[in-house]
This record gives C-alpha cells, structure tokens and sequence, in this order.
C-alpha cells in the first residue's frame, strides 16, 4: 500500500455545513435557500426544528470527529498529507479553507465531499461551488481535484450493513425477520432525470446500495425484506418529487402487516438536520403512531471501515494522477463512477446549460 498521497498537497473535507446555536439558524437558512424566493415565514418554521437541538446542527461536531477519523487513518498508514475541512452553507467557508491551505504554500489539493452520491445537489452543486471559491482567490488558488462519489465503494456500503445489524439489535425479535427501510434526501423529478444523462441516477444508486446490503445481511444470517424511501422534500408541493414519502410508506408497511422496522439512512454520511429531525422525530413518531417497532440505524460516521475506505479512495487518485494504474475496488452491479464528470451530468434538469463555471470535468 503506497504511503504517498503526492501529487496532493492537502484533502480538504467539503461538507454542507450547519448552524452552531440559535444566532445562527436564519442566516445559514438565508444561505441554503439563496436565489429560491423562500418566504420569512417558512425559514422560520424550518428554523424551530433547529430549535429542539439547542439551535444547532449535528452536521458539525460529526464532521470534526471526521475530520480527526481522517488524519488518524492517515498518520497510521504513514502519509503525510494534512486534512482540512471548509463548508458550502456555513463558517468554516470552503474559500476561506482554501486561501489558508494556499498562504501555507498548497498547490494542489483533493477535495472529499460529504455526499456519497452523484447527483445535482450531491455532486455538481460542490463543483459549482468549488470553482466559484477558485474563482473568489483568483491567481493564487490552488488546484483541486474531487474524489469520485463512493456509493459503492466497499468500506461505505459494508459501515452502513453494521449500522443496520446494530440497530436490529435493538429490536424485540432482532434483525432477522424485520423490514429494512432505506432512506435518502428526496429530490425533485427533473434533477432524477438529469442525474440519468451520463450513467446509473440517483435512485439506481441507491437501490443499488441497498441490494448490496440486502445480500451482506442475508450473508450474515438476517433474512429481511427492504425498500427505498425519501425524506426531506421542499418547495412548491405542485412539483413532483421522488416517492415515497418516509413517513407515508411506513404507514403503508404497517397497513401490510410489517411489525418491526430498522430505518437506515443510507443517503447521510452523518447527521444533518434531515436525520436528526425527519427520522428521529418524526419518522420514529409515525412508526409509533402505527405500532411498529422501529430503530434508527447510524450513520456511517467514523465507523472505521468507512475512514479507511475514505483514506482508500485517496490514495487510488493520488497513484492515477501519478501515471500508475490503481484499480476502482466497488461492490454492487455498477462500475465505478470517472474521477472527471462527463459532460452534462448531474445538471438541475437535463440539457438545461447555465453557463455556471464548474471544475472537475470542466469540458461541459
């Protein structure tokens, strides 16, 4: 295993970034919602569910033991590259992450985003903003590079079948038997199309991901039954978006007769808002409401299999950048996702051309 991560300079750990007490909910709403017209009145509603975890998000402190989970991993493996970390949403900015790594002489750097999936928001929203911070620091900015997404990398998929063999432990009765419902952030139709332009969507993703771990847990000696469901949709309710509804299909398994559920966020690396509240309130409050015993796995978190498939996925596109040829290990029915995005992926809506600058695939 090489100890290099050369030609890279630092990783720099990209995430969406949350409010860190009360004073800060509104303005990071402001921030998130930039350019959508949302009404005062409806931040302000989103804004109380911050309210019932002391006016902050987890996302932070999660992506701070990340962050060390990281230079951990790196400094046992004997590679010397520092780990950074800068936010889309929220101090600390990713412009600022940059100009820092850059004053510290920084030529070169590998961004990890904190999305495992390709999609608008989750991949070519983070290149869109990337170039847009490169843009900000102008001569001096370093280059950066973006790890490919890693649905389906091995040390990600195998995190999330423990987290669910965990949570199944907190079930009467146990995992065996029980009904698996994934869970990822919903998007609106038109993005799922896009996200279908150049290769497998959004869903195919994550109904890959699931069959994935249907089959580790079957291997384990669980035999459950399992479904994709969707939390966290917004906007004009007339627009479509991908269904069902969480909260919905849990009342439609209880109307078949499903008694006990594991509820495994499998579109979350770690805790935002959109598992803190629409899984652990809500969600878990309508599997009450239907008497059906339900758990809520983990996120990935810091669970060392993920961090080293993480430190992993480093050091494969350090050797590829270096002229060697690093295999792309996956598990599932797809291939690796490409290091560079192919042209017109991922776009809001298909063959929709904004003009907006992007990087790691910038022919576009």
């Amino acid at each position: 295993m090489a100890t290099t991560a050369a030609p890279y300079d630092a990783l720099l750990l990209c995430s969406f970034g949350g409010p860190n007490g009360p004073d800060d909910v509104i303005p990071f709403l402001k921030n998130v919602t930039r350019g959508k017209n949302i009404p005062e009145d409806r931040l302000a509603e989103v804004g109380t569910h911050y309210g019932r975890f002391g006016g902050k998000s987890p996302i932070n402190e999660q992506n701070l033991e990340l962050l060390a989970a990281l230079r951990a991993e790196l400094d046992d493996r004997g590679i010397d590259l520092p780990v950074i970390w800068g936010n889309r949403n929220w101090h600390p900015y990713t412009v600022d992450a940059l100009r820092d790594a850059a004053a510290f002489g920084a030529k070169r750097i590998l961004v990890l985003v904190t999305s495992a999936y390709a999609s608008y928001s989750g991949s070519r929203q983070y290149r869109e903003h990337l170039a847009a911070a490169r843009a900000e620091l102008g001569e001096g900015a370093p280059r950066v590079d973006i790890l490919r997404p890693f649905f389906n990398d091995p040390g990600f998929v195998d995190a999330n079948a423990d987290a669910i063999r965990d949570a199944g432990e907190m079930l009467a009765g146990g995992l065996d038997g029980a009904h698996v419902v994934y869970v990822t952030h919903s998007i609106p139709d038109t993005m799922q199309d896009a996200s279908e332009a150049t290769g497998p969507g959004y869903r195919e993703q994550h109904e890959d991901v699931r069959e994935s771990i249907d089959a580790r847990l079957a291997d384990g000696g669980a035999a459950v039954d399992s479904s994709l469901a969707y939390c966290s949709r917004s906007g004009d309710p007339r627009v479509p978006w991908l269904e069902p509804d969480v909260n919905d299909h849990i009342e439609a398994l209880a109307g078949r007769g499903v008694e006990r559920i594991v509820i495994a966020p499998i579109g979350f690396v770690s805790d935002h808002m959109e598992v803190a509240f629409d899984l652990d309130v809500e969600a878990m409050d309508t599997a009450a409401e239907c008497g059906v015993a339900a758990a809520r796995a983990a996120t990935v978190g810091v669970r060392p299999g993920f961090v080293s498939g993480l430190v992993d996925l480093v050091v494969e596109r350090a050797a590829r950048e270096r002229g060697e040829d690093a295999a792309r290990p996956t598990v599932g029915m797809l291939a690796a996702f490409p290091d560079e995005a192919p042209p017109g992926s991922c776009r809001m809506r298909h063959g929709e051309i904004t003009g907006i600058p992007v990087i790691a695939g910038e022919i576009d």
